[in-house]
C-alpha cells in the first residue's frame, strides 16, 4: 500500500452539491473558473472549496472523453477515500490533478483505471459506462495507466517491454515502436538494454512507452516526475506535452504542483476526496486561494 493511500484512509465529509444550469458572465474578456454556477459570487467569495460545485461540473462537462461523477471510492468497506468526486477531460486536453497529500488523487486514477473499486458514481468512457471494469477490459478501449512505481519489468529489455505493452494486438507492433521510438529516439537506441539499468527518466519513457503501445485516447499519469532530478524532471513534463500533442488526451496526478499547472490545459485542486477547484492551469497559479493552500512557497516562486 502506498503512502497515499495509508494518509488517505480517514478522510471523509463534503459539502451538499446541486444540479441545474451554470451561468455564464456577460464580460467574456473577464476569466473565471470553469466550475463556477454564480462567477461573481464565486470572485467574491472567501474559500476556493466553493468554487467546483455539482451544478457547475454537469454544464461544463458534456459529451467530454472522460466523465467522472460523483465518485465514492475507497480501498476497504466503509472507508472512503474518494467522496463523491468528479472530473471531465475532453477530447485531446492535458488535465492535471494537484492537492494536498492523502486528497485521493492516485486513488482517482485507480479507480477510473479499475484498480481501486468503486462504491458510488460513474465513469464514463465516450458516454459509454466503464465504472469498475478491469484494467483488461479498459486498455483495449483506449485507457492507458503509467503507475507511480513498479512501473517497468526490470529483467526484460527495452524492446521486451514494448513488446509487452501491444501483447493484445501484437501485429501492430512495428507500426507502434516506430510511433514510441518517433517519441522517445532514446528507447529505440537501447532497445536491448535491461530496464532495470535504465536511469529513473529513462524507465519512466519505457512506462510511457508501453502505454502508448495500444493508442490510448486517454493516458492516465500517476506521479510521472516522483523520484526524479530537476532535469528529469523537465524532461518528463516536456515528454507528457509532446504525447498529448500528438492528439492523446492526458489526465495527470503530480505532486509538483507549479510544474503540473504550467503545462496543462486545466487543471483541478483535489482535497478530501473531493473536486474542491478547477480552472486552466495557468489560473489556479495565479489564484491566491489556491497558492496559499495548496501551492505554498513554490506558487510564489516565480
Amino acid at each position: 500500500m502506498s503512502g497515499e493511500e495509508v494518509d488517505e484512509g480517514g478522510s471523509a465529509g463534503g459539502a451538499e452539491r446541486a444540479d441545474g444550469p451554470t451561468e455564464t458572465p456577460s464580460d467574456p474578456d473577464v476569466p473565471r473558473p470553469v466550475f463556477v454556477a454564480d462567477p461573481e459570487a464565486a470572485a467574491a467569495s472567501e474559500s476556493a472549496m466553493e468554487v467546483c460545485s455539482r451544478r457547475g461540473h454537469v454544464a461544463a462537462a458534456g459529451e467530454a472523453l472522460l466523465r467522472v461523477d460523483e465518485v465514492v471510492a475507497g480501498y476497504l468497506p466503509g472507508v472512503s477515500i474518494l467522496n463523491g468526486t468528479d472530473l471531465y477531460a475532453d477530447e485531446g486536453e492535458l488535465v492535471g490533478i494537484i492537492g494536498p497529500n492523502g486528497a485521493g488523487k492516485s486513488t482517482l486514477l485507480k479507480a477510473i483505471f479499475g484498480l481501486v473499486g468503486i462504491s458510488s458514481g460513474l465513469v464514463r468512457l465516450r458516454g459509454e459506462e466503464i465504472t469498475n471494469h478491469k484494467a483488461h477490459q479498459l486498455v483495449p478501449r483506449g485507457v492507458g495507466f503509467v503507475p507511480q512505481t513498479d512501473n517497468v519489468f526490470p529483467s526484460l529489455t527495452v524492446l521486451e517491454n514494448l513488446e509487452m505493452g501491444v501483447f493484445l494486438r501484437p501485429k501492430r507492433f512495428r507500426e507502434r515502436f516506430d510511433f514510441v521510438a518517433g517519441l522517445f529516439p532514446v528507447l529505440a537506441e537501447r532497445r536491448s538494454q535491461r530496464a532495470g539499468s535504465l536511469s529513473g527518466g529513462e524507465r519512466q519513457m519505457v512506462a510511457m512507452g508501453r502505454a502508448l503501445m495500444m493508442e490510448p485516447s486517454v493516458l492516465l499519469l500517476d506521479e510521472p516526475s516522483a523520484g526524479l532530478s530537476p532535469s528529469m524532471q523537465d524532461e518528463v513534463f516536456f515528454n507528457t506535452k509532446q504525447i498529448n500533442q500528438t492528439g492523446v488526451t492526458v489526465v495527470m496526478v503530480e505532486q509538483n504542483a507549479r510544474r503540473c499547472l504550467q503545462i496543462c490545459d486545466r487543471g483541478y485542486v483535489l482535497d478530501q476526496g473531493r473536486s474542491a477547484y478547477t480552472g486552466p492551469g495557468a489560473g489556479l497559479i495565479d489564484d491566491p486561494k489556491v497558492v496559499e493552500l495548496y501551492l505554498g512557497t513554490l506558487g510564489r516562486a516565480r
